[in-house]
């Protein structure tokens, strides 16, 4: 065996996937084989030291922060023909239809098969309610229609607006950071600025609402989400990173109403440093 192979074999070797009736030859390779030998304790030391550490599972909001860009780029690509979409769909039902399971009846004519309903339900209870505010927050961050999304997102950041449970959580669950993710990336306006009302408690004393305002200040393609930005920064205009955004956008906005409003917000504290 030559260490090409080897090597290859090794990394087979460190995940458990090397046939038995290669091992033989690796073995004998490995005993003659000084660089390979020392490969392979290598990659069974990095593979121990990986075990000792937990596996981190992503956050909420990284998931669906990675659907949102993940659905954009795919309304970027341009559709198919009827033809290819005919296939498709009939592969998939029939892929579909594959899957589920069957069941030969007595009578060698039928075949009985089982499958799974998709059935709607209704819930009904107060915003308190923590499997309420779980199905609002579920429903800010999936396709849905953008009538859900809003209205969504509007009994959140009511709740926000009102203090009600909406302290940053660090592992990005709480309706705080569900407001963030919608204000960066929901493609429909309303629902950044419903976002944006949410938040407005929060810019002063957290950093990660002001620069996701100031985020949408510089970047969002609304004119109304950047004016209603504008207004959420009024208490912290003497904030260092807060009066170099505002610089750069009484500069180069294309809204003169922004424009105005950000050059304003600079000549009021101007003598702050």
């Amino acid at each position: 065996m030559k260490c090409e192979k080897a090597q290859q074999n090794i990394v087979l070797v460190t995940y458990g996937e090397l046939p038995d009736e290669q091992m033989a030859s690796l073995e004998e390779h490995l005993a003659g084989c000084e660089a390979c030998s020392g490969e392979l304790k290598a990659q069974l030391a990095m593979h121990e030291a990986l075990a000792c550490h937990p596996l981190i599972d992503p956050s909420p909001n990284l998931l669906a922060s990675a659907r949102m860009r993940l659905d954009e780029a795919l309304d970027t690509i341009p559709p198919h023909g009827v033809l290819t979409r005919l296939r498709s769909n009939l592969f998939g039902w029939l892929g579909h239809m594959q899957g589920a399971p069957a069941l030969q009846t007595p009578n060698p004519q039928v075949v009985q098969v089982t499958y799974n309903r998709v059935v709607p339900e209704t819930v009904q209870g107060s915003l308190d309610d923590p499997q309420i505010r779980q199905l609002l927050m579920i429903a800010t961050k999936t396709p849905a229609t953008n009538a859900v999304r809003t209205d969504s997102v509007a009994l959140l950041a009511n709740e926000c607006r009102t203090g009600h449970q909406c302290a940053g959580e660090p592992d990005g669950a709480g309706i705080r950071s569900a407001l963030l993710v919608s204000l960066r990336y929901d493609k429909n306006p309303n629902v950044r600025l419903n976002a944006l009302e949410g938040l407005q408690p929060y810019v002063a004393e957290d950093h990660k609402v002001r620069d996701a305002v100031l985020e949408a200040l510089m970047h969002d393609t609304s004119p109304q989400v950047r004016t209603r930005a504008i207004s959420l920064l009024q208490p912290v205009e003497s904030d260092s990173s807060v009066r170099q955004v505002m610089r750069t956008v009484s500069t180069t906005d294309e809204n003169p109403y922004i424009r105005n409003v950000s050059t304003h917000a600079l000549a009021g504290t101007a003598d702050i440093q």
